[in-house]
């Protein structure tokens, strides 16, 4: 299979953090976040359900928790995520998950308590 320069640049881009290829994927963001006709936060904890319940990459959870901080989400809020979807689906992806998303709140696991 042949993969047009156009495509490996760009995955390139987005694998080394460039900010023109990281721009699209903004973009196209805010675009989504426009036609879904959600309030930023509710979108934010939208994608973050969408993660835990697909098992997303690790590095799904840091983007995803990233903007929705930005977007005023709170620890707490995303904590009681965890816990709304705990029922419907289980302690495996969410103890999964929430390994992943306190790597990216900044809390150290290895931390005694």
């Amino acid at each position: 299979m042949t993969v047009s320069s156009n495509v490996s640049d760009t995955l390139l881009g987005v694998a080394q953090h460039d900010a023109g290829a990281l721009e699209g994927l903004f973009q196209a963001r805010l675009d989504n976040l426009d036609a879904s006709g959600l309030d930023p936060k509710s979108y934010s904890l939208a994608n973050i359900a969408a993660l835990i319940a697909s098992e997303a990459s690790p590095a799904s959870y840091a983007f995803q928790v990233g903007m929705a901080l930005d977007a005023g989400v709170t620890p707490e809020e995303i904590l009681g995520l965890l816990v709304a979807l705990n029922p419907t689906v289980g302690n495996v992806r969410i103890v999964s998950a929430a390994a992943e998303i306190a790597f990216a709140l900044g809390i150290d696991l290895g931390a005694e308590s």
